[in-house]
């Protein structure tokens, strides 16, 4: 098993490795900006920058054949996919003054016209997005509480319009035992909530793991998680 924790510099790596230096050019020959600076604005101005290029090179990964399987633990993606199509949106952008950047060039090196970075730029993004719907299979977790079963429309409905399909939905922290007054009231209140999951999502697979009065850590611990999940 190998984990991976990506981080701001990882994302400027690959930003840089694929678009960075290209882009910067353009910019730099008509606005006096060091490359740092730069980044920092790209990655303000397109706040889904980061997303994306997480999500590429996840997809990456996949194409190496290098593993069995790859695991990714995200925050919830419903508010963040839409911030994939940023290049598409910025290629349309362009469309509407092609006189100014149509003519720009990247300089010496490639001399290739800034439309057709964006483009480039833009099939990143469908290949990105075409891996999540095609290649990736969501497992949803959620608690049996009232906000949380009401974020968690939020997050199918946006993962709807993208034609991602969930197959998996686990509830975590499910009080099973209710051996205190505590426990048995925390019971009832899950109780509602739990009917409301199955009644909504009775399309899923739809798996309960039970609250436990100490950490999930070490191999014997994991391996009752494992349990409960792979029954």
């Amino acid at each position: 098993m190998y984990i991976s924790e990506l981080g701001l510099d990882e994302v400027e790596e690959m930003w840089d490795r694929k678009f960075g230096r290209e882009v910067y050019q353009v910019f730099s020959s008509f606005v006096s900006v060091d490359y740092g600076s730069f980044v920092e604005f790209m990655t303000s101005m397109l706040p889904g920058l980061s997303d994306e290029f997480m999500v590429d090179y996840i997809r990456e990964l996949r194409l190496s054949g290098s593993y069995d399987a790859i695991i990714w633990d995200t925050a919830p993606l419903g508010q963040t996919l839409a911030l994939l199509q940023t290049p598409a949106m910025l290629v349309e952008h362009l469309k509407l003054a092609p006189r100014i950047y149509s003519k720009l060039k990247i300089g010496q090196s490639s001399r290739e016209p800034v439309l057709d970075i964006l483009k480039r730029w833009q099939k990143l993004s469908a290949d990105n997005i075409d891996f999540l719907r095609d290649e990736v299979r969501f497992s949803m977790v959620t608690i049996p509480e009232a906000l949380a079963f009401e974020q968690l429309e939020d997050i199918f409905r946006e993962l709807n319009k993208y034609g991602f399909k969930v197959e998996r939905l686990i509830v975590n922290n499910v009080v099973k035992t209710k051996d205190s007054d505590f426990l048995l009231t925390k019971a009832g209140q899950q109780k509602q909530y739990l009917d409301m999951i199955y009644d909504r999502y009775s399309d899923l697979d739809i798996i309960e793991l039970p609250m436990h009065p100490y950490e999930i850590k070490g191999l014997d611990r994991l391996k009752e998680i494992e349990g409960d999940l792979f029954k």
